[in-house]
């Protein structure tokens, strides 16, 4: 194995009941929510990678993280999400921050480049940096997109 892919999305709350198996809490409440309902946790880009490296000594590959909204394009003709440009700062410094105390991170895949059909939501959903017209074609950059590449062209110091 010269790798970990991991997808990570949100973490779970994970206590030990009497028999000292782990169990998951279930507990939700106290976070940030997306517009879907899942909770903003973005610690767990800091624990997941953490954990795998402890336990295997293997470098990381964040092979998708990212978040669903509802966007629209504006009446001045752009997508504007701020609340994926909160998201991906909240977890990618936490990502920078197990970096940093050497965890061996070797790469990061936003999910999506642009929006796309979901198995779970169909095209409800919209997971992309990028956003798609699904009648036309059109595509149009989101704010998150601007934003996320001045982060890979300052490699990630504004964080």
């Amino acid at each position: 194995l010269d790798f970990f892919g991991v997808n990570i999305y949100t973490g779970v709350k994970v206590g030990v009941d009497k028999d000292g198996r782990a169990v998951d809490m279930k507990e939700k409440d106290g976070y940030p929510r997306t517009a879907f309902y899942w909770p903003l946790t973005p610690e767990a880009l800091y624990w997941g990678p953490r954990f795998y490296y402890e336990r295997y000594k293997k470098p990381i590959i964040i092979t998708e993280n990212g978040m669903s909204s509802i966007d629209w394009v504006s009446l001045d003709g752009q997508v504007h999400d701020p609340q994926r440009i909160d998201f991906l700062e909240r977890y990618l410094r936490e990502l920078k921050r197990a970096a940093e105390e050497g965890i061996d991170i070797r790469g990061y895949f936003h999910w999506s480049i642009m929006d796309n059909f979901e198995w779970a939501q169909g095209y409800l959903e919209r997971f992309g940096l990028v956003y798609v017209d699904y009648g036309s074609g059109e595509r149009i950059l989101k704010d998150s997109a601007y934003w996320y590449r001045e982060l890979i062209n300052t490699n990630g110091r504004k964080l």
